[in-house]
């Protein structure tokens, strides 16, 4: 959610608004990515330290990922921006990475009710433990 995933609940309300406003502005493509917090300034040490970025704009990220467990990625190579999306469809994503920490903190699923319904399906038709994909 921090700068290429979207929940399901966001990715079904873009398609609606694209098929609402195809009449009136045609075929388009778009990004449909829940909002990065990142602007380009930020681009150059996401490469070298995206910890330190991340813990700039969210200072307690460091702390609730440390209580569960967790590791940032040392590097981000890429930022999904749903701008266009946004200016041209009308389409606000609910679900960010601010939201994920706010559900964090109350202890809560950060998923949307329709993400959660339907579940993960994942990639492959074999096992990988606790994992939905190889991770050696």
């Amino acid at each position: 959610m921090l700068y290429r995933r979207v929940d399901l609940a966001d990715a079904v309300e873009a398609h609606r608004l694209a098929i609402e406003k195809a009449p009136d502005i045609g075929f388009g493509r778009y990004i449909i990515s829940a909002s990065t917090p990142f602007t380009e300034a930020d681009l150059a040490a996401l490469r070298s330290d995206a910890p330190a970025v991340v813990h700039r704009l969210f200072p307690e990220s460091a702390e609730l990922f440390q209580k569960l467990g967790w590791a940032m990625f040392p590097q981000i190579d890429r930022v999904y921006v749903n701008a266009r999306a946004q200016q041209q469809l009308g389409w606000r994503p609910a679900y960010d990475f601010a939201h994920v920490l706010d559900c964090l903190k109350a202890g809560k699923d950060w998923r949307s009710p329709l993400a959660i319904a339907i579940g993960t399906k994942g990639y492959h038709d074999e096992g990988f433990g606790e994992h939905p994909y190889p991770v050696e």
